[in-house]
C-alpha cells in the first residue's frame, strides 16, 4: 500500500523513471550518460527548494500573504490577493512551491469566510497563475531553470523573450477573476501564528544567496555547500521537506532525452517537426507528456530557444497533466472537497484551454 500510495502521489515520477528504463534497451548504459546529467541545474533547484522549505517552516509565506489579504474587504479583491500572490510567488520560489504554499491560505480564507462557492475558481485561477507566473524568470518553473543553463540565454534576452506573454497573461488573469467574482463583504478572522525573526533573516541570505546561484553570480558549488550545512544545524526538517522525486524527475528524463537524442530516427523525426514550428509543437508536447519533460526531450533537436521557451511556458495550461503544478492542484483541492472532481475539472478545462488558446493567438499575432 505504501509503494502504491507513492506511485500514486509521485506519478510524473514513475513514468519518466519507466520511460528512461526502456530507452536503455535501445541504448545501453555506456560513458555518454554522464554527460547527459545538467550539474548545474540540479543544484540549484535543490538549493532553491531547500530554502523555501525553510522559510515555509518559519510560516514566512503564509504571514506574508496574510497581511496583504487582510488589507482587501470584498470576496474579489480577496480572490484577487490570493491569485497575485501566487502569481508574484511563482516568479520568486518556482510554481509548485508557490503553489505549495499559498494554495492553503486559498482554502483557509473562503473557508474561514463562508465562500466555499469560489473555491474552485480560485484554486484553477491560482494555478494558472503559478504557471504564467513563473514564465519571467529563470528560476520560475523547473523548465526555465533548464533551458537557461542548457542554451547559456542572457539574462535580458530571457526576460525580453518572455515579457509580451507575460504582460498578456497579467491582464488576462485580472479580467478574469474582476469578471467571475462578485464584489462582496468578506471578513477574515485573524490568529496568532509564530514567527521566527532571527531564523527568517538567515533563510532570507539563503534565498538570496540561491537566487545570485542562478543568476550565474556565484558558483553552484558554493551553495551546494553552505545551504546543506546551514540547514543541518537551523532545520533538517527543510532538508528531508525537498521535493526529491522532482529532482529524480528530472534525472530520470535527462537520461530519457540524451538516449532519445542518440537515436537517428528520432532525432530527424522531432528535428523536422520543430523546423516546422517549434512554439506549436512544444505546447502540443507540453499537453500529452508534461511541460518539465517536453523542455527537456525537445532541446536536444532545436536551437529555437525562443520559441521553445515559449511554448513549454505557455503550454502548461491545458490538460491536468500539461504541468506537474496542475496535479499539485488537482490534489490539494480533492482534500478539501471530496466527490466534487468532475465538476472541477470540468471548469479547470474550460478556463485552462481559453487561456491557452488567447495565449497562443497573442504570440502568433505580434510575431
Amino acid at each position: 500500500m505504501k509503494i502504491l500510495s507513492f506511485i500514486k502521489h509521485n506519478a510524473v515520477m514513475t513514468i519518466a523513471f519507466f520511460a528512461a528504463l526502456l530507452t536503455c534497451f535501445f541504448v545501453p548504459p555506456d560513458q555518454a550518460y554522464w554527460g547527459y546529467f545538467d550539474l548545474k541545474t540540479l543544484s540549484c533547484l535543490f538549493c532553491v527548494l531547500a530554502v523555501v522549505c525553510a522559510l515555509k517552516n518559519i510560516n514566512f509565506f503564509y504571514l506574508l500573504a496574510k497581511r496583504v489579504v487582510i488589507l482587501f474587504k470584498t470576496a474579489r479583491m480577496s480572490v484577487l490577493a490570493l491569485v497575485y500572490i501566487t502569481f508574484i510567488g511563482s516568479m520568486l520560489i518556482a510554481n509548485d512551491m508557490a503553489l505549495l504554499t499559498f494554495l492553503p491560505l486559498g482554502y483557509f480564507v473562503l473557508h474561514a469566510t463562508g465562500m466555499e462557492k469560489y473555491m474552485a475558481f480560485t484554486f484553477i485561477m491560482q494555478n494558472i497563475a503559478a504557471n504564467l507566473g513563473g514564465m519571467l524568470t529563470p528560476f520560475g518553473n523547473p523548465q526555465n531553470l533548464y533551458l537557461y543553463t542548457h542554451f547559456n540565454i542572457p539574462n535580458l534576452e530571457f526576460m525580453g523573450i518572455m515579457a509580451p506573454p507575460f504582460c498578456f497573461a497579467v491582464a488576462l488573469i485580472t479580467l478574469c477573476c474582476v469578471a467571475f467574482v462578485r464584489s462582496e463583504p468578506l471578513v477574515l478572522k485573524n490568529d496568532q501564528t509564530a514567527f521566527d525573526r532571527k531564523r527568517a533573516v538567515v533563510y532570507l541570505f539563503l534565498f538570496i544567496l540561491s537566487i545570485a546561484i542562478v543568476f550565474r553570480g556565484i558558483p553552484y558549488w558554493i551553495g551546494l555547500i553552505v545551504i546543506p550545512l546551514v540547514l543541518l544545524f537551523a532545520d533538517r526538517k527543510a532538508l528531508k521537506a525537498v521535493d526529491y522525486p522532482l529532482l529524480l524527475t528530472f534525472v530520470f528524463f535527462f537520461v530519457f532525452a540524451g538516449n532519445m537524442a542518440r537515436v537517428p530516427q528520432v532525432r530527424e523525426f522531432f528535428s523536422g517537426l520543430l523546423d516546422q514550428n517549434t512554439l506549436l509543437f512544444s505546447v502540443l508536447s507540453c499537453q500529452c507528456i508534461s511541460n518539465v519533460p517536453s523542455a527537456i526531450l525537445l532541446s536536444q533537436f532545436t536551437e529555437n530557444y525562443a520559441d521553445l521557451l515559449v511554448g513549454v511556458n505557455i503550454g502548461g495550461v491545458g490538460t491536468l497533466i500539461a504541468s506537474l503544478a496542475s496535479l499539485i492542484t488537482f490534489r490539494e483541492y480533492e482534500k478539501h472537497n471530496p466527490g466534487t472532481a468532475l465538476k472541477y475539472l470540468g471548469q479547470f478545462s474550460l478556463l485552462n484551454f481559453s487561456f491557452l488558446i488567447l495565449l497562443i493567438s497573442f504570440i502568433l499575432l505580434i510575431d
